[in-house]
């Protein structure tokens, strides 16, 4: 149903249009809890290490990220007002020393301090990232994707979870091994 949905809202037109297509990289569909705690554990996030979320949202996964495992988080966000309430959110927890939002397109942010990636993207927006993600993620960085593979690229693991009658699939992709 998740994935009917995304595949749905992404070929409207003018929904495109209105958010930017060329820039926009997927709807907003907030990650269930329980799959942002698998996808954190599937992807070995330990103390102190920097977790990027790419279409950050709300800002569930830096907030567990934080939280649970004691890393440091930075989202990246396109859309103004899921940044204004992620933010607000994120203060509200005494967390905004921990985690940065930060405005903008996925494609052109700073990608380097990186330790883990999480992304929930379609598999074309995926592809689209796939050499930033390379130039930029330095060997043994992770990538952990929801849903959607990174074409060309051999997972280390592929975690099933079941969350209600959903099923999701969590892809982890360790830079330096992808091939």
């Amino acid at each position: 149903m998740r994935i009917a949905a995304i595949a749905l809202l992404a070929g409207l037109p003018c929904l495109g249009q209105q958010l930017g297509l060329m820039e926009n990289l997927a709807p907003n569909l907030p990650t269930p809890q329980l799959v942002v705690q698998k996808m954190l554990e599937a992807g070995h996030v330990k103390a102190g290490e920097t977790v990027y979320d790419l279409g950050s949202g709300d800002g569930r996964i830096l907030i567990a990220a934080v939280q649970q495992f004691g890393a440091r988080g930075v989202g990246i966000e396109i859309l103004p007002e899921l940044c204004r309430k992620s933010r607000q959110h994120i203060k509200e927890l005494g967390l905004e020393d921990r985690i940065t939002i930060v405005e903008g397109s996925a494609l052109h942010a700073d990608l380097r301090p990186a330790d883990v990636v999480t992304m929930c993207l379609l598999t074309a927006s995926n592809e689209r990232l796939r050499p930033i993600l390379e130039k930029s993620l330095k060997p043994g960085s992770r990538v952990v994707t929801n849903e959607f593979p990174v074409k060309g690229w051999r997972p280390f693991a592929v975690a099933h979870v079941r969350e209600g009658s959903m099923e999701h699939i969590i892809y982890v992709y360790n830079m330096g091994k992808n091939k």
